[in-house]
């Protein structure tokens, strides 16, 4: 019979055999119901139960409402669950709490049939009532909640909050205690696909008031976080907050009222160890059980040391952003010019992990509405100059150069590396490059939260398979990233996030993402293939091209 955790993840996915990665040799097999992965597993009192992961980076906070990087996605998975999840081994939706769901021919009204019997760690009842307190509640934010820094996904994919006329949300109703229905001003193709984010997890009411968790200071661009966000987050997850010591360690804590079957691993700790040679050090120490972002050069070596390592599925974009508040990046010439600097190939193949694909746009091949045709800027350090000529800039021109460091990001496993050869092919080209470094955490304030920046290393690991994920997030609405207008662009993204049938939707994505390749708003670099390593007591492991690893997954030999 199959386990309550593993039907967490498969319920309702027609004839769909959960895939996991099975560390022992790097091969993924295919679990049968009621199989194991070989007999090396030890049963749950036979272990040591704590599992320790390395970080590269504090999370932000812990309210993943107002949070969109990775290391805060990567704890809060453990903590929160949504209405819809992530069908193992894949990008695609799968029922998680709720079960099923039921949407309306104009595509504005979803009626979710939700999980019975689950309760928040804080023992308030999952039901109806908390799913329309959770949609309200990210509705009704306003003054910094409201900003680009914080509610970054809620304000591009749900267009608005009360009181805006573009806003998507309009109600929620509790039709029952266990039926929720969420009505949309219009049809909007990503919906269901765009709940299986942990921004959308659901929260304890109870929790969310009694800690205060939209009480929110500082600025946009150096916000302090709520009671809550720092340390009384509460989900329906395996796990529950434990501790926080910022720049030391995330603890959590197995849940013993969780629903679903809780595995092995009964303690996780999230280490933060920001240097990627410290991270691998750690690993051959046995100070911590795995990490990911392992650096390009050290796969070879751990994997020959007897280390478990494997490589995700790419679903991944790092790009060169051009912020159109700065002068010289108005002209579409100026930015041609960089796109022609930029030797992508040789990036790729001297910096990059093995595995990375060079890109041509920002959505990976296997996303709907990729254009095979899109125009590409080749590699051409001559075209380069003549186009800064022909924009006034026979001379070149000085720009900041914003990259991060202290930190590995799947799409980005070593910014110091890339930002160094990117510069020297700008300066190649007369483009004198002013260094400008930031801690992650200040970075990610920077880009989301102020227009004070030049071009800029950034990137993306999809969160669901849907096109608009990837351009309709960047593209489809002014931000400080970018810092440009473009009507045209706006209204064609607006307007193809609303086609239900795909075929139609990729075809509109395809001129789409020709537009962007003629607008030039930044440069699609590669799609990185990001690695993990593991101790080798770590038996299987639940990997996910979106990240969606929950770690009561996790199976241990020791």
């Amino acid at each position: 019979m199959i386990s309550p955790a593993k039907r967490r993840l498969l319920a309702g996915l027609a004839g769909g055999a959960a895939m996991t990665l099975v560390l022992t040799g790097c091969v993924q097999s295919q679990r049968e119901d009621g199989g194991d992965t070989g007999g090396d597993t030890a049963a749950p009192s036979d272990v040591d139960s704590t599992f320790t992961f390395a970080a590269s980076s504090d999370p932000s906070g812990l309210d993943p409402a107002f949070a969109s990087d990775g290391e805060t996605f990567r704890i809060s998975r453990n903590i929160f669950e949504g209405l819809i999840g992530v069908e193992p081994g894949t990008a695609d939706p799968a029922p998680l709490l709720a079960e099923s769901w039921e949407t309306t021919e104009d595509g504005t009204s979803t009626t979710f049939t939700l999980k019975s019997d689950v309760t928040f760690h804080d023992g308030t009842p999952f039901d109806a009532e908390a799913v329309c307190a959770n949609f309200d509640r990210w509705y009704n934010w306003e003054g910094l909640t409201a900003t680009e820094s914080l509610s970054y996904y809620y304000g591009n994919l749900f267009g608005g909050y009360a009181g805006d006329e573009n806003a998507l949300y309009e109600s929620c109703s509790a039709d029952d205690e266990l039926t929720a229905t969420v009505n949309l001003t219009r049809a909007f193709s990503g919906f269901i696909p765009s709940l299986s984010l942990p921004a959308f997890a659901m929260q304890s009411p109870t929790a969310l008031e009694e800690y205060s968790a939209d009480e929110v200071g500082g600025s946009e661009e150096a916000p302090e976080y709520s009671e809550y966000a720092e340390g009384h987050p509460v989900g329906t997850g395996p796990f529950t907050f434990d501790s926080w010591a910022p720049g030391e360690s995330v603890v959590l804590q197995a849940y013993p009222e969780y629903w679903g079957e809780q595995g092995q691993v009964q303690e996780v700790v999230f280490r933060v160890i920001d240097d990627p040679t410290a991270r691998r050090q750690a690993l051959e120490a046995g100070d911590v059980d795995g990490y990911d972002l392992v650096a390009p050069a050290d796969t070879a070596a751990l994997d020959e040391a007897g280390f478990n390592v494997m490589q995700r599925d790419p679903f991944t974009i790092l790009y060169l952003g051009l912020n159109q508040t700065v002068e010289e990046l108005q002209d579409v010439r100026v930015r041609q010019a960089i796109t022609h600097a930029i030797d992508r190939e040789a990036l790729v193949t001297q910096v990059l992990p093995e595995g990375t694909e060079v890109a041509s746009q920002f959505i990976p091949p296997v996303v709907n509405g990729y254009n095979d045709a899109v125009t590409d800027y080749e590699y051409d350090p001559d075209r380069a100059r003549e186009l800064l000529a022909e924009a006034g800039y026979e001379d070149g021109f000085e720009i900041d150069f914003n990259y991060p460091v202290n930190v590995s990001r799947p799409y980005m496993p070593n910014p110091e590396q890339i930002f160094s050869a990117l510069s020297g092919q700008l300066e190649a080209v007369g483009i004198t490059v002013n260094p400008v470094a930031d801690e992650w955490t200040d970075y990610l304030d920077l880009m989301r939260g102020s227009d004070d920046h030049g071009v800029h290393l950034l990137g993306w690991t999809g969160d669901y398979n849907d096109t608009d994920n990837f351009v309709g997030v960047f593209f489809g609405s002014p931000s400080n990233e970018w810092g440009f207008e473009n009507d045209e662009l706006f209204t064609a993204l607006s307007d193809a996030r609303q086609l239900p049938d795909p075929e139609e939707a990729g075809t509109a994505y395809q001129e789409i993402n020709e537009q962007i390749a003629q607008f030039v708003p930044g440069v699609p670099l590669a799609h990185p293939a990001p690695s993990l390593a593991f101790d080798s007591r770590v038996t299987s492991y639940p990997a996910s091209p979106v990240n969606d690893e929950v770690y009561n997954l996790i199976e241990l030999s020791e």
